[in-house]
């Protein structure tokens, strides 16, 4: 399957053909929106998705695309396929894919902490991105903003434990979601009884401390995702780590609150001055001004929004602060296009 890689390498393409599957579902529409944006050297767009979804036409630089059924024999023209169709598509999909030719960049959790995976925040590992073997995965959406936000301070004074609470947005379920806030937000306005079916109970004024499935132990596989994930990023299986993940009424934009104990000691200022320097971070931390991160502000910034930096008065080690990017863009879509532009560089 190497042969994939070194074909891309080796050859004088200008343009490449790509493949989005499930991409017709929120982030797949978002793949499509920052290929275009970032002008990715497309030669050939395919669009992929089910049965169901086939027909539908999404726009692409001035083009109107109609989407395809995945099935066998599509990738056999690919040369980089973008997944986000949900872990069990990805599983019997991803292979065959390779199979057929092209390089399968997945955002689904099918092969994040396959060993043989290489998992990738370009930031912080795209040298991880050349040991594929014909796939590459994209991390949770809550690992890759709290990483970008923390791989400095790692490496200049590095982390012992890391305690994380996510205020995660409804888009990080997908379309159904969003619009299941937008009725039941009507509903609540007009008096109605409110009725919930992507959630189980109501999303609308509501916080549910609860994303994904429960595992044995008492956390959900969403705050595993976190801990596991984070691990194998930083290349630390013995990093500390402690998630808790809920979901709030905000259409888009993760946020974090991050208490981080470190091996050395770092000042707020020396925090700031690190993070500022940084690839895809900016500082938002003007407290005076009530200058902070919203989820607001991520809709049209693709950076990993960091502020609220402040020594823990609990721990001469520990230091806090308030991480916010956008879950379909930074979280998911962007960052595949990322490993895209690094795999073909």
């Amino acid at each position: 399957m190497n042969i994939v890689i070194f074909e891309l390498e080796g050859s004088n393409l200008s343009s490449y053909n790509i493949a989005v599957v499930g991409a017709t579902g929120a982030v797949g529409r978002e793949m499509v929106k920052v290929l275009e944006q970032r002008n990715f050297p497309v030669n050939k767009l395919k669009l992929l998705a089910t049965e169901r979804s086939a027909g539908t036409r999404i726009n692409f630089k001035g083009e109107t695309i109609e989407v395809q059924v995945t099935r066998e024999g599509v990738f056999k023209d690919v040369d980089i396929a973008l997944f986000s169709a949900g872990s069990g598509p990805s599983k019997k999909i991803a292979p065959l894919a390779v199979k057929e030719g092209a390089v399968v960049i997945d955002n689904s959790n099918a092969f994040r902490m396959d060993k043989r995976v290489p998992l990738v925040v370009p930031e912080i590992n795209p040298e991880k991105i050349f040991e594929h073997e014909g796939i590459i995965a994209n991390p949770n959406c809550s690992t890759i903003q709290m990483v970008v936000a923390l791989k400095p301070i790692y490496d200049t004074v590095g982390i012992e434990r890391i305690i994380v609470s996510t205020y995660q947005a409804v888009s990080g379920t997908g379309k159904k979601a969003i619009e299941e806030l937008k009725k039941q937000v009507k509903e609540y306005i007009k008096g109605k009884d409110i009725e919930s079916s992507v959630y189980p109970y109501q999303i609308a004024f509501n916080v549910l401390p609860h994303i994904d499935i429960f595992k044995e132990n008492g956390y959900t596989q969403e705050e595993m995702k976190m801990v596991n994930e984070t691990r194998k990023i930083l290349n630390d299986p013995d990093l500390k780590v402690s998630a808790t993940a809920a979901r709030v009424p905000v259409f888009y934009g993760h946020s974090e609150s991050v208490n981080v104990q470190t091996k050395e000691k770092i000042t707020v200022d020396e925090a700031k001055r690190i993070l500022n320097k940084a690839s895809g971070i900016k500082v938002v931390d003007e407290p005076g001004r009530l200058l902070y991160p919203l989820p607001l502000m991520s809709e049209d910034d693709d950076n990993v929004l960091v502020g609220r930096i402040r020594e823990d008065l609990s721990h001469e080690l520990g230091l806090n602060m308030w991480i916010v990017a956008n879950n379909l863009r930074k979280g998911a879509a962007l960052n595949a296009v990322q490993i895209a532009e690094e795999l073909i560089k």
